[in-house]
């Protein structure tokens, strides 16, 4: 039963065309310099996200270690920064959505000068709300409802921790989030 002169809290939040990341959409092999930080800004990407999303890092051998620094904007077009920790080879997925890069630091290197870094974009979506509880009702890919629960991640205080992640692999086409708002 509807309250009288309540609005509904339901929204749906949609996506066209989201195509699984690459673990080197904004920055292909970039190698690391010495004895100093390397920043990387926005005119010599590769890409942008073609949505709200996160960012992942990967470097080629085992002793890649340091933060990557990556800033950039939300949604709604504020400020954000993620520190993320390299793991050598393993892909390191971020959990900040960003909608915009602007530029991205990368460490020196740790024992060789053959030590290079990938920066690309993850599989988890931003949601355009800040969330205090995870309300998320459906989701579906290709108008088809998931199976799967899909990943949520909710915060009030930072729309860009505010992400859904599916269970099934992004392919290229749209995704719908059912979900009531709380705020």
């Amino acid at each position: 039963m509807k309250i009288a002169g309540s609005q509904v809290r339901i929204r749906t939040f949609e996506a066209a065309a989201i195509a699984l990341g690459g673990d080197a959409d904004v920055v292909a092999d970039t190698a690391l310099d010495a004895a100093e930080d390397t920043e990387v800004l926005a005119t010599a990407f590769d890409g942008q996200p073609d949505v709200a999303r996160n960012v992942t890092v990967k470097g080629n051998d085992a002793n890649v270690t340091g933060d990557v620094v990556v800033e950039g904007f939300d949604l709604d077009g504020g400020a954000i920064t993620e520190t993320i920790a390299l793991n050598g080879a393993t892909l390191v997925a971020g959990n900040r959505a960003f909608a915009e890069i602007t530029a991205i630091t990368l460490p020196p290197y740790d024992t060789a000068n053959t030590e290079r870094v990938r920066i690309g974009l993850g599989a988890k979506i931003g949601l355009p709300v800040r969330l205090n509880r995870d309300t998320v009702i459906a989701a579906f890919l290709d108008n088809v409802r998931e199976a799967t629960r899909p990943t949520v991640a909710t915060s009030l205080a930072t729309l860009s921790a505010n992400t859904v992640t599916l269970d099934s692999a992004l392919d290229g086409s749209g995704v719908l989030v059912d979900f009531y708002e709380t705020q």
